[in-house]
């Protein structure tokens, strides 16, 4: 799948907002709170038309879950015809791929990483091995790591190094099983992103 490979501190410049949630790019923006390239400084001086704002939301969204505009818009489209608001099913449409699940439970520093956890073939959903990122979590799905000695290993390395996990009301995790179970699907005040959906919505409804 084709992925961003570009440096992600320029992302974060850009937008003015760590949308990766990593405490490297808080201190970035402490140090360069400017855009990036030659006419940065002047970022927040620009006047920014609706469509700007809106076509800036989206990039933000997109690219704090990592997927490029194909795979997002057909995301949109399948929140669409949910019932409830687009806005919000969007959000937990992204919120509930494994690979997200994995990374908000802490096994792996960035995305990425998780997204590389779950590819590789390291991830269990209800005893069966899954190795497609996208999948979607529903509750009552338990998520282990594959009963091997590296793949354990790897997500223990992982875990440890990972300092977000603050825990959440809509799924829980064992640690030391390396185990997370879904309660339910979270709530939209349950998830923390920097982008405003409802911007996103009106920018793909034109």
């Amino acid at each position: 799948m084709a992925k961003f490979t570009g440096p992600k501190g320029k992302l974060v410049r850009r937008f003015g907002v760590n949308i990766f949630g990593n405490p490297k790019y808080d201190r970035l923006l402490d140090r360069r709170s400017d855009g990036p390239g030659q006419h940065g400084a002047n970022r927040s001086r620009r006047k920014v038309s609706d469509y700007g704002q809106q076509l800036v939301e989206k990039q933000k969204l997109r690219n704090t879950y990592g997927l490029l505009e194909k795979p997002f818009r057909r995301i949109f489209h399948k929140a669409q015809q949910m019932r409830g608001v687009t806005g919000e099913n969007l959000l937990i449409l992204l919120e509930t791929r494994l690979d997200t699940v994995v990374f908000r439970a802490g096994f792996g520093s960035t995305l990425m990483q998780a997204r590389q956890l779950v590819n590789h073939g390291h991830i269990r959903v209800n005893d069966r091995r899954v190795d497609i990122a996208s999948c979607r979590i529903k509750t009552g799905d338990v998520i282990n790591i594959r009963d091997n000695e590296g793949s354990r290993s790897l997500a223990s390395r992982y875990l440890m190094e990972s300092h977000r996990f603050a825990g959440t009301e809509w799924f829980s995790i064992d640690q030391p099983a390396l185990t997370i179970t879904i309660k339910r699907v979270p709530q939209r005040d349950e998830i923390r992103v920097a982008a405003n959906e409802q911007m996103i919505v009106e920018l793909y409804s034109k």
